[in-house]
């Protein structure tokens, strides 16, 4: 298809599409935005063209909303198509439907609901006014009243700003005579349209100066006027919580702000050096520096910077000494106090009591003497009771204290002491806590060694001994001999002219009992015996032990004043509240005076036997002095167990002495806490260089389930003495293969632990000379080796024993013969002055003349 253009053709087009249109109103619509601007838009309405039924065409109806409205019961239903009603013409030709019943119940229906809630939106509109109003009237208060504030405090202001003009105007009356050359004058008080004159000035000065055209004036640039705000216009800033209380109300000024503000204005004039304050630091044993510092008031930086001065490179939390903190402390203008740890301490025990208020007390007798003397059942016989008979192996294992009433009405406390040599230190604290010592000798026995350690501790406590001559009654006794033993040991009996006082009684008999507690109650009366009763009870832990129903048990001594139920008693490293007081009867008492002996329950751990029992005034006094003694005794302890090891010397040297020196370790668990101190004593002294018992835990209590695996984990044995083993120890024991060893006699436990070191002991090697022979010629045999003929010159020589090869006096070989040859037989010995073949085992260099030495090794099992 081609496309051709001729010039003089004419083409017919139209402008503008014809439609028809809908006739429109132009109106305007005023638009509002979020930001607060508005804007006018321009719209049209287009209008609605209604034809009616003859063709007409009508206005559009005004739409109405619909009402919906309930059926009714009477209404037809909707399967039977309501019939129309007829229609009436009217004069503009449309026809309008009648309203049914139906419809016009339930627009009756809907005009009555509509006015009931018409009648609700009014009521509710009235409460809300009513409302409003009380709120408004409460704002309109509370706006006076921040008025009221705000008015107080612009003449408040008012105030401070004419006293600050008055100040100025002085202070321009001092300096004015010093700027008359210089400046013009101007008034002291300036005018605000002097001060706004000034401030101009110093704006152009800022700004540099201006350029001035000819003939033409400065414009003035009149002050913007402040904007006031409305009520109801929305607040900048931040939402506070202050903000939101206060909203209402104009925020003044805070105190804090109006200092910062006359503070700027002054210039800090008033800020002086400030005093410095002295004070008196409590400076302990060990101090870091960040609490001196503290306890001084001063910057750490400070101490730290002094302490590089002296050439202490030390950072705030290090710890310096006392003496350090001293001089720190002086340096910087501060008085000092030293203190110590163990300044805890101070007032437990009294000094001494006024002798006014002191009273006579009894006695403290303590029965001393050698094993199987007589001693408990003296005083069983004074007693007229049965002790020993509960004593395992009939002697005194642990320390019983006992008061008893003299014939004369007088009340003696006897401490009754065992024997055995393993108990001296329980003696040692018997000493100690004693006023009289009884020394008990068997007059068929005479002294004894434990009868001389009795003697020693009796002299070192610096107290009077009677003695007391036992087992009169029996055939062999021999009191002369028993005072002429005691003169070696400075004792010297009143029938030699002495001044001890010598008593013969038999415990068995019952004789001379009443003279014994005569001469008792003589001695007391000679040592004046006083105690304060109506002060803190303080006292001596003869004995303790683990009770299982009780809990911690322990017998205490009562020196000086009266302890009562519930006082808080601190004893060693344990304290307690008293919740039962016992006596040694086993009788209930609500208190306990001086010299008498009571059972203490209500300690937290069992106290060790000795220690000091004080009564404290509240628990945190009782819980600072035993966090301080078990701190030291943990501390005694490491340093024991690491062992004060000294020099590098010493420590090589100790190290060679315990080179292959083997430990025999137990668990000991004991019934009460002296009879396990005194078992330990006696296993720390067995054993020697070559062996040692080391005891890793001792306790007292049963034997549990913890003790076990301890000694499972050491390999240690287990040893209970007068106490067993619960349920899930045995178990845990025969699971582990632990074994546990039961004793009630202290000397059969220390047998048995001895026997059982003396086995880890290596056996001794003794070397027994059988004979010497000499090589006559030596024989080089195939298949044997080499074999030297000897003739046997002294002794026996066996076969199997050890031989020694002799060279010119030098042992060149030392081994055992291989082959012991009689002509071509093997023989087991060979006498002197026979000729036999010998060869050794390992070696062939022999040699003629040489001379061989036979002897024979045994070994000998060593004991302790």
């Amino acid at each position: 298809m081609t496309d051709t253009k001729n010039p003089g053709d004419k083409t017919l087009s139209v402008g503008k599409t014809l439609t028809l249109k809908r006739p429109s109103e132009q109106g305007t619509v005023r638009q509002s935005f979020s930001h607060g601007r508005s804007k006018t838009v321009v719209v049209e309405k287009v209008k609605r063209r209604v034809i009616g039924p003859g063709g007409e065409t009508v206005p559009a109806p005004t739409p109405v909303p619909p009402i919906a409205a309930a059926p009714s019961p009477s209404a037809p239903s909707a399967r039977q198509p309501e019939r129309a009603a007829p229609r009436r013409p009217s004069g503009s030709g449309v026809v309008l439907r009648t309203l049914t019943d139906s419809e016009k119940d339930a627009r009756a229906q809907a005009l009555a609901e509509a006015q009931v809630y018409e009648a609700e939106e009014r009521k509710r509109a009235e409460e809300e006014a009513r409302r409003r109003a009380i709120r408004d009237a409460e704002e309109a208060r509370e706006r006076e009243a921040a008025e009221a504030r705000q008015r107080e405090e612009e003449g408040r202001r008012a105030a401070e700003d004419e006293l600050r003009r008055k100040s100025e105007a002085e202070s321009e009356k001092r300096a004015a005579p010093e700027r008359q050359e210089s400046a013009p004058q101007r008034p002291a008080i300036p005018t605000p349209s002097a001060r706004k004159l000034e401030a101009d000035e110093e704006e152009g000065r800022r700004r540099g100066p201006a350029i001035k055209r000819p003939g033409v004036r400065a414009p003035v640039v009149p002050a913007k006027p402040e904007k006031p705000k409305s009520a109801g216009e929305r607040q900048r800033g931040r939402l506070t919580v202050t903000n939101a209380h206060e909203a209402g109300e104009e925020r003044s000024r805070s105190i804090a702000a109006y200092r910062r503000r006359m503070q700027r204005v002054t210039g800090h004039r008033n800020d002086g050096p400030k005093e410095k304050i002295m004070r008196e630091v409590v400076i302990p044993e060990t101090i870091t520096v960040q609490e001196l510092a503290n306890r001084m008031s001063e910057r750490a930086v400070d101490v730290v910077r002094l302490l590089m001065k002296q050439g202490q490179m030390i950072k705030i939390t290090d710890v310096i000494e006392s003496d350090t903190a001293q001089l720190i402390a002086e340096e910087m203008g501060h008085t000092v106090r030293r203190v110590a740890e163990s300044d805890v301490e101070e007032g437990l025990f009294a000094k001494s009591d006024d002798e006014a208020v002191q009273v006579a007390r009894p006695p403290v007798v303590t029965i001393m003497g050698h094993v199987d003397h007589g001693k408990t059942s003296l005083l069983d016989a004074i007693r007229q009771t049965n002790v020993v008979s509960g004593e395992a192996g009939g002697i005194t294992q642990h320390i019983g204290a006992y008061q008893v009433s003299a014939p004369s009405g007088d009340k003696v406390t006897f401490i009754d002491t065992p024997g055995h040599a393993a108990f001296t230190a329980m003696r040692a604290r018997g000493a100690k806590v004693t006023d009289i010592v009884i020394l008990v000798v068997a007059a068929d026995d005479g002294v004894m060694p434990q009868t001389v350690e009795a003697i020693a501790h009796a002299k070192a406590a610096e107290v009077p001994i009677i003695v007391a001559i036992n087992k009169i009654d029996k055939p062999d006794a021999k009191p002369e001999r028993v005072r002429t033993e005691l003169l070696q040991h400075d004792i010297v009996v009143e029938s030699l002219g002495g001044d001890t006082i010598e008593v013969e009684v038999s415990a068995k008999q019952k004789l001379n009992l009443d003279k014994l507690l005569e001469m008792i109650n003589l001695q007391a009366e000679i040592l004046d015996l006083k105690a304060a009763v109506n002060t803190a009870a303080e006292g001596i832990v003869i004995e303790a032990k683990l009770d299982k129903g009780r809990g911690p048990v322990a017998t205490v001594l009562i020196q000086r004043g009266t302890l009562h139920q519930g006082d808080i008693v601190v004893a060693g490293s344990q304290w307690g509240k008293v919740r039962a007081l016992n006596s040694d009867l086993g009788q209930p008492v609500t208190d306990a005076g001086p010299s008498a002996p009571v059972e203490v329950l209500g300690f937290g751990g069992t106290p060790e036997a000795g220690d000091r029992v004080a009564v404290v005034e509240s628990e945190a006094r009782a819980r600072e002095i035993t966090a301080y003694r078990e701190r030291l005794r943990r501390e005694k302890q490491a340093a024991r167990s690491t062992g004060a090891r000294g020099s590098l010397e010493q420590m090589m040297s100790q190290l060679k002495t315990a080179e292959g020196r083997k430990e025999f370790t137990l668990v000991v668990k004991g019934d009460v806490q002296g009879s396990v101190e005194a078992i330990i004593g006696s296993l720390e002294k067995l054993g020697n260089d070559e062996v040692a018992a080391r005891v890793i835990h001792s306790g007292v209590g049963g034997i549990t389930e913890s003790d076990i695996s301890l000694a499972e984990a050491s390999g240690a044995a287990v040893i209970g003495f007068n106490v067993r083993a619960n349920v899930q120890a045995r178990d845990a024991a025969d699971r582990d293969g632990i074994e546990i060893r039961y004793y009630n006699i202290i000397y059969d436990l220390v047998d048995d632990v001895k026997q059982a070191m003396s086995g880890l002991l290596s056996p001794e090697r003794r070397e027994t000379f059988l004979g010497n022979a000499e090589i006559l010629e030596v024989f080089n045999i195939t298949k044997v080796g080499k074999v030297a003929g000897c003739r046997v010159t002294e002794g026996v020589v066996q076969r199997g024993s050890g031989v020694r090869l002799i060279r010119d006096n030098v042992v060149v070989h030392e081994g055992k013969l291989s082959t012991l040859k009689r002509f071509k037989d093997e023989v087991r010995e060979v006498q002197a002055g026979q000729e036999c073949g010998m060869a050794f085992e390992g070696y062939q260099d022999m040699r003629a003349g040489d001379v061989i030495e036979c002897y024979r090794v045994e070994e000998i099992q060593r004991t302790l």
